[in-house]
């Protein structure tokens, strides 16, 4: 899963909220990177700052809803692609790292 900040604290403070919260195993925060873009009807460039999630695909909704309350942006980019293969390892790894708390 992915998104994108204006600056690199916005990033970071994505990356700690969600990873804390055990939305997502770890996150890795890339730039920054030129973006060039439409915006209200306007051409566009601007640095941006990318995150990459490694997440569970039945944690996406939640890891969603986190982002667009928690995003400093109106209208986030979030995409998902899925995992085709992985090692065994790595992925009992995000799975057990993305499990939700048990609830009482």
């Amino acid at each position: 899963m992915s998104t994108a900040t204006g600056d690199r604290s916005s990033a970071e403070g994505l990356a700690r909220s969600t990873v804390s919260a055990r939305l997502a195993a770890g996150a890795q925060i890339i730039g920054p990177a030129l973006s060039a873009f439409w915006h209200e009807g306007k051409f566009g460039t601007g640095e941006e700052w990318q995150l990459l999630f490694k997440v569970r695909a039945d944690r996406y909704a939640d890891l969603e809803r986190h982002l667009l309350d928690q995003h400093p942006w109106k209208n986030p980019e979030i995409t998902a692609v899925p995992i085709a293969a992985g090692s065994a390892a790595y992925l009992r790894w995000v799975a057990t790292t993305t499990a939700p708390e048990p609830r009482d």
